[in-house]
């Protein structure tokens, strides 16, 4: 590149500078930079020239010009000459100082540029900067910075200099008026400081290893004076900042002397600051850099000042910290390091100082002081090691301290003293139990909200941080383990560290095994040296009732059971082995459940089976009545958790039960009694299941203990359990009998049946409250149930049974109806079903009271509660009804008889019956629960008819369709029993399996589907099974009863009598004779009525008969009908095809009335030069309607097939001669108006009409796939519309030949005469049908292909353009259809696909499109002879399509060139191969195509067109990078594709730019982007060489007028692109 050449380029790029955009500018500026690292110094003085022709520029364009030199001097300086050093230096001191005014970027660039230079040439850098020092005049502030900068950049090269600048400096500063020069100075000298610092740090790598501090102290000090002494007192506060920035490293400069004699007045005069700055990060900062020089001097003037310095430093780490404020925590850290440093220096003031203040009430106070002790503990250990004892002693109130802050603080003291051996001390227990104390802390009780910057508060509370340093402490400092081990044991049974079980246990369990790894005489502990710590009965009780709610906690009961099993040796020596077996077994256990799923009664039984197994293996008296003792005393502290003290009972009553010595039983009973919480209803249940499980080997002693209760001062007035009810005093003495009476209930339960019979006595109850009252049901449950599970039970007679049934019917009643709350209703019919069975037996009216009451208190309940409504109500819900379940079978079993059974039935029926649906749910699900059980228990001893049978059957079965699938399976299951009983009546035996019967079970699928005509083809089935089995004497009374549920307010069941009346009209019709007229005379009164389909049937055979007779006269008839029909026309219509015979006939009068007249009239109403109006003709379309109604009627199916061909046809043409065809005005107008409801709800619109017909008449030949695979598509709405019936005809054909294959060859022969036809709508159809049939190869298989190419072929060259662009589209489809016979008609494709391509003079011709989409399809499979005549034709007549507005003809036309060149397989002629490399530019940019499709062909034909390059890298990279649904970087791809051309094709350069300068002036953005940046990886990739083939100023012409596009993306593709050409220098 010629020097011109350079300027230029430079030139261009800097006049680009001033963009708007910042991206853009950018890029220019990386653009200079590429220059830059080329060809440095020419683009340095070309950059240097700019700026100086152009005064007048802009400072931040000027600005932007530094940054780039800059850049490129930061890697570039060393190339340098001294005279272009010179020249910049002074550019960009001139330009640093050409404003006296502050302009920061512009000047801050220029600085840069110094800077840079510096690092290369610090000597012509320095001697510019000291020119600019003039002697009495201040500075320029740019100086004073530039100057900061190099110390900073080159402390070794500026150092030096330092003196000759002090001495420039000092003189004037005094003269330094404006704060802004001020401030600039302080900077400059806080450089200058740190510098020096840095310098004599390092002498070992410095230039002059002789420079000592003493070289800098007296200029330094003169200008701590000025700066201390004047400019500190400014009232601008930036400039005191800058100040006290400098004086912290200025003050390690200063001699030593002056340093101890400046010290009483900078101390104070730093430390006064902090009362007038909110940021007081940089003065605490500075602050910490004085002290650290101060003490390394060996001050003793610091001791006056300490005072002064520990209350500013303390207010200080007091402030509040706010994480979002990164400054306040920096000066946090400050704070702290200073306070390190008195620390170190004076450690007995700095402790008399502080630990008073752990005294005061002030939270900041204290929560400070506590960060500077913790902080202090950590970072001055040697210092604080002798005062340990007075540290602790301080730690006294903050302990008392409540609030979480302090706490958090407090906490993290604790950790630090436990690190530091502090807790060893005397003293130390105190901090433990704090930590212990906090870590029992429920969370709901945290009483601050967390910060703003929190992210897990959770994480942040006092509970998890103490819950985290205890394990911390416990596993990570050893030399704690003797100082928690065994203390920590005492924490486990107060109440008030519940909270802390679990981080406590676990502490513990790894602390006993750190003990067990030292020895057995480690690990045991000497209970007696620590009378403090639980003893071991405390422990096990303790450990095993928090493990009854294991996920309290975080888990308390894994971690309570783990140290339990670690605990065995300290417990007793014989438990070593069985807990090592059955620990972990518990512990799976829960690891296989979660909170919502373990069962909890289950859990507990486990824990009490491992509580007995334990007293087994031990099997002491004295260790088991020990252990209950502890128990009891344990009770009050789980008052507040009352599952939990539920369980301690049942603990106390198993550890009881387990105890051999009766006066311990009997006094821990009354103990129990006398201290019970009877206000409490967990406890009273608990109580009981005590005394319950005590009662299986105490049950005299338990009975007694009760006993002398009753008779106690509580119970002085009543005698026995019978009148303990009737005394209504004090709402206590009503809980303690509730207890008393739960107690007996639970002891009836347990104890050994053979012993329960004779303690049994009558209740009689008058009590309201509540509670008393399910304790009595509860306990009057359990007696029953004991008294029917005894061995004597049989011979037992209960004298008060009825009035305690009364008694329990009066609580079921007294329960709310409508919801269900309480247990009281379930335990009540658990007891009448436990003393149903015991004599003597009910009376009938007693019985039908029981029926009744339970019925009316389950059946009117709310639907069954879902999951998410409560576990425990859907529960109780279905144990409630398990409960009327067992009672209603044990009331059945009393009377197992036809008549019993019809009782049963009778009470259920008005809930069989109800409108609400979960009702009849219920009932029906009772009923098939009822006749299941009568079925398995029936026995026949004589043969007698079942002379319900009708009737129940008739009840039953039109539940079959019931709304709700539930209620639907349990109808045929009670239809199903019904059967198999009349069987057993008719002598069949139990096992007896009829086939008839069983296929009721294989219908019960039907019965799930909700399609209503699944479920009532079912609900037919079920009629016949009916039929074929019902006794004649039965079948009218079943009629009967199904003509009374058509008026049923459940439609469904309605409609399920309807179908079964038909069925068994249709099968046992023949013993109806003389009732057929009143049957008749039913359904016809029901025609009339608006539900007129319950009648159907009768209608259907009247309209058969007469048009068996009449045929042609009711077809006329009905047509005169208006439309559109009603409901009842349209069952008459359907009446007509019950017979293939009479459907044929009918069906072939209606196409031939179709095809008389024509489909439509054109109005001549309307404007002038406006399209005529076309309205259907009545005929067509009553014929239409009447063929839709015909053929949706099942039975028609086999006159349909019969006319296929030619229904398909003349419906096909149908619906293409009325796309866009309206109705006739006054049926417009009803429609606008709406059907009444008696008409029928079909779409009367002309075409929509004809479609549906078309679809059902396929539906109804059997090509119900051809209409499935339509609805999936979406084929039928496509043909309803103008846009879209090309498509749809499309689709039809698609699925025709997929699915109905043999039906064409007759269907083609009818349409053979369709191309000659008078309305082109028709012709369009028709070929668009044909010519998707030769997409499948039914084509071929059929014998079809060679007639449908003719037929194609002589709708070539019709004069409507749709049709000869489907004929090419047809002919196309051959390569899909039938590719094995493209080779056969290959010239005549080829032709007919060329000839496309000039259809017309339309540039964007749809016949031209559908040619390039053809021939793309068919160039692999015709002959390559064939092809290649045509090849260089068709590529050079779709090379213009490539650049196409619009994007189909794009992306055809670049597939096509795609599949051109895949064809060729890499052996192409060279006219061809030009044509490649002429497409290979278009191609690659067009990946940018704004249209995704455009951009895929581009990717297809690249892979293409790699092999025809014969470059292995170039077609690799293509397949690489170009595969579809690969992400594609286009910038690294044509990166490489650039690499491969210019390597393997250099002499494309010059014809591969030219294109791009083509696509400069594209119309697409993104493709105009791409052009540049194609063209500057190609230059990038260009060898020099290659120059002479480029136009370098056209080139560059080009690209400077793209520096001016609208689009910032495309001028930064320009700058970047001339960035790049500086590669042909």
């Amino acid at each position: 590149m010629t020097e011109s050449s350079m300027k230029k380029l430079a030139s261009t790029l800097l006049d680009a500078i001033t963009d708007k955009d910042p991206l853009v500018q950018e890029q220019v500026c990386s653009a200079l930079c590429s220059l830059g690292e080329a060809r440095p110094v020419e683009t340095l003085r070309a950059c240097e020239e700019y700026l100086r022709q152009h005064d007048k520029l802009a400072h931040p364009y000027r600005a932007a010009v530094l940054r780039a030199m800059e850049r490129v001097l930061s890697s570039r300086a060393s190339e340098l000459d001294k005279d272009t050093a010179s020249t910049i230096i002074l550019l960009a001191s001139s330009e640093m100082t050409k404003t006296k005014d502050l302009v920061w970027d512009w000047q801050q660039a220029a600085s840069g540029v110094l800077v840079a230079v510096g690092r290369q040439f610090i000597s012509k850098v320095m001697e510019e900067l000291l020119r600019r020092l003039h002697p009495g005049t201040l500075p320029h502030c740019a100086v004073l910075h530039t100057l900061a900068s190099l110390s900073v950049a080159n402390a070794f090269g500026v150092v030096p200099f330092l003196p000759s600048v002090l001495s420039s400096l000092l003189p004037v500063l005094g003269v330094a008026k404006q704060d802004t020069v001020r401030v600039a100075f302080c900077s400059a000298l806080q450089r200058f400081s740190e510098g020096a610092l840095e310098y004599l740090a390092n002498l070992d790598r410095a230039p002059d290893p002789t420079v000592r501090k003493d070289a800098f102290a007296t200029d330094i000090f003169s200008a701590y004076d000025v700066l201390f002494h004047q400019w500190l007192q400014s009232r601008e506060a930036k400039l005191r900042l800058a100040v006290v920035e400098a004086l912290g490293p200025m003050s390690h400069l200063l001699p030593s002397e002056r340093l101890e004699e400046q010290l009483p007045k900078l101390l104070p005069g730093i430390l006064a600051l902090y009362k007038k700055h909110a940021e007081t990060f940089y003065l605490s900062k500075s602050l910490g850099q004085i002290l650290e020089a101060a003490v390394s001097v060996g001050s003793r003037t610091l001791e006056t000042q300490l005072d002064a310095l520990l209350a500013a430093l303390h207010s200080q780490i007091c402030v509040p910290v706010e994480s979002s404020s990164p400054l306040v925590m920096s000066n946090q850290k400050e704070v702290l390091r200073c306070f390190t440093v008195l620390a170190c220096s004076s450690p007995d003031r700095l402790l008399a100082f502080l630990l008073p203040r752990l005294d005061t009430s002030n939270e900041r106070t204290r929560v400070g002081t506590l960060q500077v002790v913790r902080h202090v503990i950590n970072s001055a250990a040697a210092q604080m090691e002798d005062k340990k004892p007075f540290i602790l002693s301080s730690m006294r109130l903050p302990l008392l301290d409540t609030n979480s802050k302090v706490k958090r603080a407090v906490v993290q003291v604790i950790s630090a003293m436990a690190h530091h051996g502090y807790l060893e001390q005397p003293g130390g227990e105190a901090m433990i139990e704090y930590i212990v104390q906090q870590c029992a802390l429920p969370p709901e009780q945290e009483p601050e909200k967390p910060g703003p910057g929190s992210k897990d508060p959770k994480a942040d509370s006092v509970r998890a941080i103490s819950v985290r340093t205890l394990y911390l402490v416990s596993t990570t400092v050893d030399r704690m383990s003797h100082v928690l081990w065994p203390y920590l044991l005492q924490f486990l049974t107060p109440v008030r560290f519940t909270g802390a079980l679990t981080p406590l246990c676990r502490s513990l369990v790894h602390l006993a095994q750190k003990r067990q790894e030292a020895g057995a005489d480690a690990f045991l502990i000497q209970y007696d040296a620590h009378a403090s710590l639980p003893s071991p009965y405390a422990v096990t009780g303790r450990l095993l009732v928090v493990s009854s709610s294991p996920y309290l906690g975080d888990g308390r009961g894994a971690a309570a059971l783990r140290l339990l099993s670690v605990l065995h040796p300290n417990i007793h020596p014989l438990l070593g082995q069985h807990w090592e077996t059955t620990v972990p077994l518990l512990l799976g256990y829960l690891d296989e459940h979660t909170e919502e799923t373990l069962p909890q009664e289950e859990w507990e039984e486990k824990l009490l089976m491992f509580l007995r197994d334990t007293l087994a293996i031990i099997s002491d008296n004295a260790w088991i009545c020990q252990l209950s003792l502890e128990l009891c005393r344990q009770l009050p502290c789980y008052d507040e958790a009352p599952q939990e003290k539920n369980f301690l009972y049942k603990c106390i009553g198993t550890t009881l039960g387990a105890a051999s010595s009766k006066e311990v039983v009997r006094k821990h009973l009354q103990e129990l009694l006398e201290t019970a919480r009877y206000q409490e209803e967990a406890e009273r249940e608990g109580l009981a299941c005590c005394f319950g499980i005590c009662a299986i080997s105490h049950l005299e002693d338990t009975l007694a203990q009760l006993e002398d209760f009753v008779r106690s001062e509580v119970f002085r007035k009543s005698i026995g359990i019978l009148n303990i009810f009737k005394d209504r005093s004090e709402n206590e003495v009503e809980k303690v009998k509730s207890a008393l009476i739960l107690c007996y209930g639970h002891v009836a339960a347990r104890a050994p049946r053979e012993l329960v019979l004779a303690k049994v006595l009558g209740i009689k109850v008058e009590t309201k409250d509540p509670a008393l009252k399910l304790c009595l049901v509860q306990s009057v449950c359990m007696v029953s149930r004991a008294i029917c599970s005894s061995t004597q039970a049989g011979s037992f007679h209960f004298t008060r049974k009825a009035e305690l049934v009364a008694q329990m019917m009066e609580f079921i009643r007294a329960e709310p109806p409508d919801s269900l709350r309480t247990p009281i209703r379930k335990k009540a019919m658990l007891t009448c079903t436990y003393l149903v069975s015991v004599e003597p037996a009910l009376d009938e009216q007693a019985r039908a009271d029981v029926i009744h009451g339970c019925l009316h208190s389950i059946m009117a309940l709310l639907p069954e509660p879902k999951e998410e409504d409560g576990g425990c109500q859907k529960s109780l819900y279905l144990e409630t009804l398990h409960a009327l379940e067992d009672l209603l079978t044990s009331l059945l079993q009393r009377n197992m008889t036809p008549q019993g059974l019809q009782i049963m039935i009778e009470h259920l029926s008005p809930w069989i019956k109800s409108p609400r649906g979960h009702e009849r749910a219920r009932a029906l699900g009772l009923s098939a629960l009822l006749l299941r059980y009568f079925l398995e228990h029936l026995r026949v001893s004589a043969l007698v008819p079942f002379h319900n049978l009708g009737l129940l059957i008739g009840l039953f079965s039109p539940r079959c369709a019931d709304l709700w699938p539930a209620t639907r399976q349990e109808a045929v299951d009670c239809v199903y029993s019904l059967l198999y009983l009349q069987l057993g009546y008719e002598g069949f035996s139990r096992d007896y399996r009829d086939d008839v019967a069983e296929r009721l079970l294989s219908l019960k699928d039907g019965l799930v589907h909700p399609d209503p005509a699944i479920l009532f083809h079912t609900c037919h089935s079920v009629g016949q099974i009916i039929a074929k089995r019902l006794p004649p004497d039965q079948l009218i009374s079943l009629l009967l009863t199904m003509f009374e549920a058509l008026g049923d307010p459940e439609k469904n069941c309605s409609r399920a009598a309807t179908v079964m009346i038909n069925c068994l009209l249709q099968e046992r019709g023949g013993v109806l004779q003389e009732k057929v007229p009143e049957i008749v005379s039913v359904l016809r009164s029901k025609l009339q009525e608006a539900q007129g389909e319950h009648v159907l049937p009768a209608a259907q055979h009247s309209v058969y008969l007469l048009a068996t007779q009449h045929c042609a006269a009711v077809v006329s008839s009905l047509l005169g009908s208006p439309l559109p029909l009603d409901s009842h026309t349209c069952m008459l219509w359907r009446a007509l095809a019950v017979e293939p015979r009479l459907a044929a006939q009918v069906l072939g009068l209606l196409l031939e009335k179709m095809s008389r007249d024509v489909p439509f009239k054109e109005s001549r109403a309307f404007l002038l030069g406006r399209t005529p109006d076309r309205v259907a003709t009545l005929l067509p379309l009553s014929a239409t309607c009447a063929l839709f109604e015909v053929m949706s009627t099942p039975a028609a199916g086999p006159a349909v097939l019969e006319l296929y061909p030619q229904l398909f046809v003349v419906l096909l043409l149908r619906v293409s001669c009325t796309v866009g065809v309206q109705l006739p005005r006054n049926l417009q107008a009803q429609e606008r108006r709406g059907a009444s409801p008696a008409l029928a709800t079909r779409n009367l619109e002309p075409c929509s009409s004809a479609v549906d017909t078309l679809r059902s008449m396929l539906l109804r030949s059997g090509s119900e796939d051809v209409v499935q695979r339509m609805d999936l598509e979406g084929g039928w709405e496509l043909l309803r519309t103008s846009a879209g019936h090309e498509e749809g005809a499309t689709r039809l054909a698609r699925a025709m030949a997929e699915h109905a294959g043999p039906r064409l060859p007759l269907v083609l022969k009818t349409l053979a005469c369709t191309h000659s036809s008078a309305y082109e709508n028709q012709r369009v159809t028709t070929t668009a049908f044909l010519a998707e049939l030769l997409n499948s190869n039914v084509a071929n298989d059929l014998m079809l292909l060679d007639s449908l190419l003719e037929s194609l072929a002589a709708r070539q060259k019709d004069t409507c353009a749709s049709v000869r662009r489907l004929v090419l589209r047809g002919l196309a489809n051959l390569a899909s259809g039938c590719p094995d016979k493209v080779r056969t008609h290959g010239p005549q494709l080829l032709t007919a696909m060329i000839g496309g391509l000039d259809d017309g003079d339309n540039p964007h011709s749809p016949v031209a499109l559908e040619a390039m989409l053809g021939l793309a399809r068919l160039v692999h499979l015709v002959e390559s002879w064939d092809l290649r005549s045509g090849l260089l034709h068709v590529a050079i007549r779709i090379r213009p399509f490539f650049d196409s507005e619009k994007m189909e003809f794009r992306t055809a036309s670049i597939r096509l060139f795609g599949h051109l060149n895949k064809v060729c397989h890499g052996d192409c002629e060279d006219v061809f191969l030009d044509q490649v490399v002429g497409g290979l530019a278009p191609l690659l940019l067009h990946l940018q195509d704004p249209q995704a499709t455009v951009a895929s062909a581009c990717r297809f034909a690249l892979r293409m067109c790699g092999p025809n390059l014969a470059c292995e890298e170039l077609s690799a990279a293509f397949q690489k990078h170009l595969q579809e649904g690969r992400a594609l970087h286009f910038g690294e791809f044509l990166n490489t594709t650039c690499k491969h051309l210019m390597h393997h094709f250099p002499d494309l350069l010059g014809r591969l730019l030219t294109t791009c300068l083509f696509y400069f002036k594209s119309s697409w953005e993104n493709v105009r982007a791409a052009a540049p940046l194609f063209t500057g990886f190609l230059v990038l990739h260009s060898e020099p060489r290659q120059q002479p083939q480029v136009d370098l100023d056209q080139l560059i012409a080009a690209l400077q007028i793209l520096l001016k596009d609208p689009a910032p993306e495309v001028r930064t593709r320009a700058a970047e692109a001339l960035g790049r050409l500086v590669k042909l220098a």
